[in-house]
C-alpha cells in the first residue's frame, strides 16, 4: 500500500512540465525586458492546457484574479469553449521580491503550483539583468513553502 502523505507531496510529471514551461515563458519575457504580469497555466487530466495572463489591475488584484480563475474552472469542471476539462493541475507565475540575509529585497519570479489531491507549493527564482537577452541570470528555483491548493485536496 502506498504512503498517502508521501504521495500527496510528490509533483507529477504533468505539473512539473506545466510549471517549467510557465517559468520558461516568464524568463523569456524578462530577457526581452517585457513585463511578466501574472501568468497562469491550467491543465486537465488529458493533454489539454490553457494559459491566461492577468495585467489590467494592480499585481494583488491580478494574482487574486488568477487564483479565482483556477477555482472557477474547478467548480465548473473546466471550460469546453477553451477546450479544457476538469482541471488537474495549475501553475501561477509573477514578479516579486524576496528578502536576503541582510533584509534587502532581491527581484524574483514567484511560482505557485498545485494539483488536485496533493500538496500545493510556492517557489522562487532570483534573477538579474532584465532586458539583457542572453545576459539574463537566474537561480535554480528554491522552495518557499506550502500554499493553499486551489483545486482542493
Amino acid at each position: 500500500m502506498a504512503n498517502r502523505s508521501t504521495d500527496a507531496q510528490r509533483i507529477s510529471p504533468q505539473l512539473d512540465d506545466l510549471s517549467c514551461s510557465l517559468m520558461g515563458e516568464a524568463l523569456d519575457r524578462l530577457a526581452e525586458g517585457v513585463d511578466v504580469n501574472v501568468l497562469l497555466s491550467v491543465a486537465d487530466g488529458g493533454d489539454n492546457a490553457v494559459d491566461f495572463e492577468f495585467a489590467d489591475d494592480g499585481e494583488e488584484a491580478c494574482l487574486t484574479g488568477a487564483r479565482d480563475k483556477v477555482r472557477s474552472l474547478r467548480r465548473s469542471k473546466g471550460d469546453a469553449s477553451l477546450g479544457i476539462g476538469a482541471p488537474r493541475c495549475y501553475a501561477i507565475c509573477y514578479e516579486g521580491a524576496v528578502a536576503d540575509e541582510t533584509g534587502s529585497f532581491i527581484d524574483a519570479l514567484i511560482m505557485e503550483f498545485g494539483e488536485k489531491g496533493r500538496t500545493a507549493y510556492s517557489a522562487y527564482s532570483l534573477y538579474d539583468g532584465r532586458g539583457a537577452g542572453d545576459g539574463l541570470a537566474w537561480s535554480d528555483p528554491a522552495p518557499a513553502g506550502e500554499v493553499d491548493n486551489l483545486l482542493g485536496n
